[in-house]
C-alpha cells in the first residue's frame, strides 16, 4: 500500500468522528504522492523542484498516473504547483478507486436498496495495514493527517521531520490548505456582502 492510499482509508475511517474537508484531503493526497513516488524513485526533490526521474510501474493505478503526470521540461514544477495540479479532485479519485477495487463500499438503506451515497470502508488486509501506521503514529502519515485538518499533529512526530525533504513536502502542503481556507473566507466575505447589496434594495 502507499501513503496516499493509507491517508484516503484513514480519511474515510475517521470522517464521522472529524469531518474532511475535500479540497485539504486532496493536497494532502498530492502530497502524499510525492512521498510514494520518491520512495518508488519515480522523482527527486531539489529544493522545491519536483525532478522525475525514469518511469516504471508501481502497481497502484493511482501512483502510476501521477508517475506520468510529472512535468518533464525544465524548469520542472514545483512542489506548490504539482499539489495545486495533481489534487484537484484527487480525494474523489481516490474514494472511487478505493470501492472499484473492493475496499469500500456504498452503505444501502434498509427499506430501498438504492445507493445512499455514503462510503464505508470493508474489512481488508490493506486496511488494518493503514489502521497500524495510524496507531503506530507513523510520522509522515499523521502529518499529514495533521495538514489535511482530520488529526492533531504530536509534538514528537514534528521532531522526527524537521529538515530535510520531508520538511519541504510538508511545508509545501500546509501552505496550500493555508492558501486554500484564505479562498474559502474570502468567498465567504464576497457572499455576504453580495447578499447585504441585494438586501438593500
Amino acid at each position: 500500500m502507499t501513503t496516499a492510499r493509507d491517508l484516503a482509508i484513514v480519511a474515510l475511517d475517521t470522517a464521522s468522528a472529524k469531518p474532511v474537508e475535500q479540497g485539504n484531503l486532496s493536497l494532502a493526497l498530492a502530497g502524499a504522492e510525492v512521498f510514494d513516488l520518491i520512495e518508488a524513485r519515480a522523482l527527486v526533490l531539489d529544493d522545491d523542484r519536483i525532478l522525475p526521474s525514469a518511469p516504471s510501474p508501481t502497481g497502484d493505478r493511482l501512483l502510476d498516473e501521477a508517475a506520468a503526470a510529472l512535468v518533464r521540461q525544465e524548469p520542472y514544477e514545483s512542489i506548490e504547483d504539482w499539489l495545486w495540479r495533481r489534487g484537484r479532485g484527487l480525494s474523489a479519485a481516490y474514494v472511487d478507486d478505493l470501492e472499484r477495487i473492493g475496499l469500500t463500499t456504498r452503505a444501502r438503506g434498509r427499506r430501498i436498496p438504492l445507493r445512499t451515497g455514503r462510503t464505508e470502508l470493508v474489512d481488508s488486509a490493506a486496511r488494518r495495514e493503514a489502521e497500524e501506521r495510524w496507531t503506530a503514529g507513523e510520522p509522515v502519515l499523521t502529518a499529514l493527517a495533521a495538514a489535511a485538518g482530520f488529526h492533531d499533529q504530536p509534538a514528537d512526530g514534528a521532531e522526527d521531520l524537521a529538515g530535510g525533504t520531508a520538511a519541504t513536502v510538508l511545508a509545501a502542503v500546509g501552505d496550500a490548505v493555508q492558501e486554500l481556507e484564505a479562498v474559502r473566507q474570502r468567498k465567504v466575505i464576497e457572499d455576504a456582502a453580495f447578499d447585504n447589496v441585494w438586501r438593500g434594495f
